[in-house]
């Protein structure tokens, strides 16, 4: 059984580990980015899309029995994701693609240390002039 101490101890050590701290970090922004995006389409996306309708697309609604749909709201949502999406994709995946490709360097293909015999078939180092199993003189 572990004591009090020991559990605070691991809760600190795991609390402050760097990707924990990135993560709620990443979240906080995540989430007040949202927000503002949220506000943008509500507030003034929305209406730039409506002014030739004279209808805000909050007010689109339909009822089937005592249900009342929103569909307009859904609307703004959808909108909203499409930017979170594309700033996402063009701010953050796009330059980490491009500074992971700027990183990757891949080392030269070694020569191979060993081929095959024509005649056996059988694996000789590539300097060989004969083969060691069938003794057939091969080309260097």
């Amino acid at each position: 059984m572990t004591s009090a101490g020991t559990l605070a101890n691991e809760f600190k050590a795991f609390i402050l580990r760097g990707n924990v701290v990135d993560l709620a970090v990443g979240i906080v922004i995540g989430v007040a980015f949202g927000a503002v995006v949220n506000a943008l389409v509500k507030d003034i996306i929305t209406p730039i899309i409506t002014i030739p309708g004279k209808v805000s697309f909050s007010n689109l609604t339909f009822t089937i029995g005592g249900g009342t749909f929103l569909y307009g709201d859904f609307i703004n949502a959808v909108i909203s994701f499409l930017i979170i999406a594309a700033a996402v994709f063009f701010f953050v995946v796009k330059p980490m693609n491009h500074l992971t490709a700027l990183r990757k360097t891949e080392a030269p293909q070694a020569a191979p240390a060993t081929r095959e015999c024509p005649f056996c078939l059988s694996k000789v180092p590539a300097a060989a002039t004969r083969c060691a199993f069938c003794t057939s003189e091969i080309a260097a």
